[in-house]
């Protein structure tokens, strides 16, 4: 299984790789570089002062009470809120470039009304630069900018919002969200070429472009986020922040939003080309020194999520898409500089995540140019490439068309077998993209990966070895340091196979009753494994015969299971996994019955019981049997029709009994 691609990977570009052979060249190349550390070494002042002992304790106490959030009711909260940004009038820079106070502006900010987030909005005017590019300042920038593109909505679809009107007795008169936005734009765009590739100030920016162009603003602590980098997602739990409802979600913005981000990025395009106006020129018009080093951000850790974000988006306001054709030819023969940039970024770690993504977003055509040029005749050879080449590959399988993905199943899936050897994601990719082309190459894809997982020649082929790696897994740990991200990617990879195709779902149930009993009851209470049990257990194709297997190891701990948070889930799919096996479906509510009180003690055994409705079994045993046969009658109807006409005309006459549905606890 391959490694988690690392985003922060820090690499010293191969000149020559890029297209440089030249002394004069290579010149140009090292001072563009210089250009760019000068960028981010030449940071503004963010020192506002200190906060004096006395000041620091309250604000320390203050946050503590916050974190804690023991209020007996809203209005004592708010009271609280208040009074807090009453002291912190004034001290707000101070307090928002504090290592320990900048975590209270930010909970001030995600609990105030509507009018102290205003508040504190225009105390950062004039600094919205400064407090962008300081370590922990941009935080709170960043949690500030979402609540005000949230109230800016409001406010646009809803002009006499109640919260725009100043409350009685403030002598603040707060102008419209929008217009305080508008401002705050006004004095960041002059230096929006240092926050392009700087370590803090680049997420302001990427959180300015996706309000701007009203797309989604991603919550500060989900994976793959579009915002945060690792580091700080993992900081961000650990501090115990949790994003409101803000967070999350898209915004209308007005009309005025969608004019300054082509502004905001038409100055930077300037900057970029030397003067160059945007949509004013071809490719060609601009200087080889401009394009190198537009070319080298594209591997710049910082400066390449800000580029992929503004390729994402420049089809709002440039029908030209002209940031895609500073880095990219638009001519219909090879560059051998172009040709050595493309084979840098499939080789480079930060490289091949800038074009996996903006080969997701830009146009077909540029997509299908770049493939045809540079990749078609080597897609084999990319698919090898674990950490780089492999995830674009990926990414043309969902973005080219028809005809194209069926000539790169061609070529990666007779050697699916040793490619799935380290990367179990890719071999992902192959099966949905064979599924989305109506199970192009199924068969052959199917017998690689049985040659891998299930080898007929093999004495001891086993698929929850062979996939899962149960032998150095956590299953059976009494510690809690289970289950790992590792066992959940090879988990979901293992049901993908069994949605797949029936043979892997007949050789994992045979793997799994080729277990010893108590392990495949320890995979019953796994959070990961537990789901591969229940995804094996699927009625309509598996035969009575395994069933029965199955059903008769299970029945062992039916109680106990019952009881589990995991187990649970597995005893409510043996409703219908029992279809037509009716003496093992009243076996398990016998001894289901026959402990209830402890079934009943436990919230997950409760939900069981529930979902048996074992209620009746006990008091009303006609009306259980019913819902058993009309289950029956849902699941087979066809077999309704083998039965003898007397009785098939009485059942008919007898009606339905609908069963609500369970409630998922997941």
């Amino acid at each position: 299984m391959a490694k988690q691609r690392g985003r922060n990977f820090s690499k010293t570009p191969r000149t020559q790789d890029i297209g440089f052979s030249s002394t004069a060249e290579t010149s140009d190349y090292n001072s563009s570089r210089s250009e760019q550390n000068e960028h981010v070494a030449g940071q503004p002042n963010t020192f506002f002062g200190v906060l004096d002992t006395q000041e620091l304790e309250y604000f320390k106490q203050a946050e503590s009470t916050l974190t804690v959030d023991t209020f007996e009711t809203p209005e004592e909260k708010n009271q609280f809120i208040t009074s807090v940004i009453e002291e912190t009038k004034g001290k707000e820079l101070k307090l928002a470039t504090s290592q320990i106070c900048s975590k209270l502006m930010e909970r001030l900010i995600l609990a105030g009304t509507n009018q102290q987030l205003k508040s504190i909005f225009q105390s950062f005017n004039g600094f919205f630069f400064n407090m962008a590019c300081h370590k922990y300042s941009s935080h709170a920038l960043e949690t500030l900018l979402v609540r005000s593109a949230a109230l800016v909505e409001k406010e646009l679809l809803t002009p006499s919002f109640e919260d725009s009107i100043p409350i009685e007795g403030d002598d603040e008169v707060f102008a419209p969200m929008e217009t305080l936005f508008l401002h705050m734009l006004n004095e960041i765009t002059p230096s929006i070429r240092s926050m392009l590739n700087h370590r803090y100030a680049s997420h302001v920016l990427r959180l300015l472009i996706l309000i701007l162009s009203s797309k989604t603003l991603p919550s500060s602590t989900m994976s793959n986020s579009a915002l945060r980098s690792k580091k700080s997602k993992i900081a961000r739990k650990m501090i115990d922040i949790k994003d409101n409802e803000d967070f999350n979600k898209t915004y209308k913005t007005p009309d005025s939003f969608k004019v300054q981000l082509r502004e905001m990025l038409s100055s930077l395009y300037r900057i970029l080309t030397g003067g160059v106006e945007i949509g004013s020129s071809h490719f060609k018009d601009i200087s080889a020194t401009d394009i190198v080093k537009v070319r080298e951000m594209c591997i710049d850790p910082v400066a390449s999520p800000v580029l992929q974000l503004i390729i994402q988006v420049e089809g709002i306001f440039d029908r030209d898409r002209s940031f895609w054709h500073l880095i990219f030819s638009s001519s219909e023969e090879k560059n051998s500089k172009e040709e050595a940039l493309v084979e840098y970024l499939l080789s480079d770690p930060v490289g091949s995540h800038f074009l996996e993504n903006v080969i997701s977003f830009t146009r077909a055509k540029y997509t299908e140019r770049l493939y045809k040029m540079y990749m078609k005749d080597r897609i084999l050879k990319l698919s090898k490439r674990d950490l780089t080449g492999a995830f674009v590959v990926q990414a043309l399988l969902k973005h080219l068309r028809s005809h194209d993905v069926k000539s790169i199943l061609n070529d990666i899936v007779p050697e699916l077998s040793v490619i799935v050897n380290s990367n179990m994601d890719f071999c992902t990719s192959v099966i949905e993209a064979s599924i989305q082309q109506g199970d192009y190459m199924k068969e052959t894809v199917v017998t690689q990966l049985l040659k891998k997982y299930y080898p007929e020649e093999s004495e001891d082929k086993d698929i929850l070895e062979s996939c899962l790696l149960l032998s150095s897994s956590t299953l059976g740990n009494t510690r809690g340091d289970w289950p790992t991200a590792e066992e959940r990617r090879r988990a979901l990879f293992l049901e993908k196979l069994i949605d797949y195709d029936d043979r892997f779902l007949e050789v994992t149930i045979d793997s799994m009753l080729a277990l010893p009993e108590q392990r495949l009851l320890q995979m019953c209470y796994h959070g990961v494994f537990s789901h591969v049990v229940e995804h094996v257990l699927q009625v309509k194709r598996v035969d009575k015969i395994l069933r029965k297997r199955l059903l008769n190891i299970f029945c062992t701990d039916i109680v106990n299971l019952s009881c589990n948070a995991y187990g649970s889930h597995l005893v409510d799919k043996l409703w219908d996994f029992t279809a037509q096996l009716p003496m093992y479906k009243e076996r398990i509510a016998t001894s289901l019955t026959g402990e209830s009180e402890k079934v009943k003690n436990s919230v997950y055994g409760r939900q069981a019981w529930k979902n048996w409705t074992l209620d009746k079994f006990i008091r009303k045993r006609f009306d259980w049997k019913r819902l058993v046969k009309d289950q029956l009658q849902e699941l087979f109807p066809e077999s309704q029709n083998s039965l003898p006409p007397a009785r098939a005309l009485k059942r008919k006459q007898e009606g339905g009994f609908e069963r609500s549905d369970k409630k998922s606890r997941r």
